[in-house]
């Protein structure tokens, strides 16, 4: 029987955190077994009382101040036991269902890290903002070139990674806001991991709706795509 630990960062996600969870929980997927981590970035709002409504069917972390995805993220790689880690945002953009496409690889022992795309998918996908369609392939295309690596979507949130990965960049990882996923993206090409795309559906959030991502998230970005390159 395989392991497979669920990332669940989250900040002020109390319209869809109850849902995320008990997706996850009746998620069903042959010949493996899950844990659940559910990492609350200090929430302002009923997040985590909704959180320990779950009890011990998770575990969980609270944070006293919000320190950014990353930060969560990297607290969730290393409370992780499994022998496969997939980060699920907390905002529903990303649907469950997708778990057992994103572990395919890495069971079939093709891969050690697959990233979800929201631009190789037959699968819905909600239409939203072009701008930000165009900065993420801006981004993307500008870690491709400094990776060498040919990702479609190097932003989505969205991946898998089997334990050698984990045991490999997790104690190296740095960010703590969304940066962390070019310098994820970075430390993966550094150490010569084998990756994979598969595509995802993709439920995207106006920020009416709650989206957190902006224009200076995007600038963090570029400038973390070259640090990262550049500085180990």
């Amino acid at each position: 029987m395989k392991r497979l630990s669920v990332i669940i960062p989250v900040y002020n996600e109390e319209k869809t955190i109850e849902t995320v969870i008990n997706r996850t929980l009746s998620l069903s997927l042959p010949g493996i077994d899950k844990e659940i981590i559910v990492l609350d970035d200090g929430s302002k709002d009923q997040s985590p009382a909704i959180i320990k409504r779950f009890g011990g069917r998770i575990r969980s972390y609270f944070g006293e101040q919000n320190k950014g995805k990353g930060f969560a993220i990297r607290q969730g790689f290393k409370m992780s036991k499994g022998d496969f880690v997939i980060i699920q945002d907390a905002d529903l953009e990303y649907d469950p269902s997708d778990f057992s496409g994103l572990l395919q690889p890495l069971l079939d022992g093709h891969a050690d890290v697959v990233y979800g795309s929201r631009f190789i998918s037959d699968r819905p996908h909600r239409v939203l903002f072009f701008w930000h369609s165009l900065g993420n392939k801006f981004l993307t295309a500008l870690s491709n070139m400094f990776t060498n690596l040919n990702l479609t979507d190097m932003e989505v949130g969205y991946k898998a990674f089997n334990r050698v990965a984990i045991d490999k960049i997790k104690d190296e990882l740095k960010s703590d806001r969304f940066t962390i996923e070019p310098e994820i993206t970075a430390r993966v090409a550094r150490y010569h991991l084998r990756v994979y795309e598969v595509g995802i559906s993709y439920r995207g959030r106006t920020y009416e709706e709650g989206k957190k991502i902006n224009w200076k998230d995007g600038v963090a970005a570029l400038f973390a795509i070259i640090r990262y390159r550049f500085f180990k």
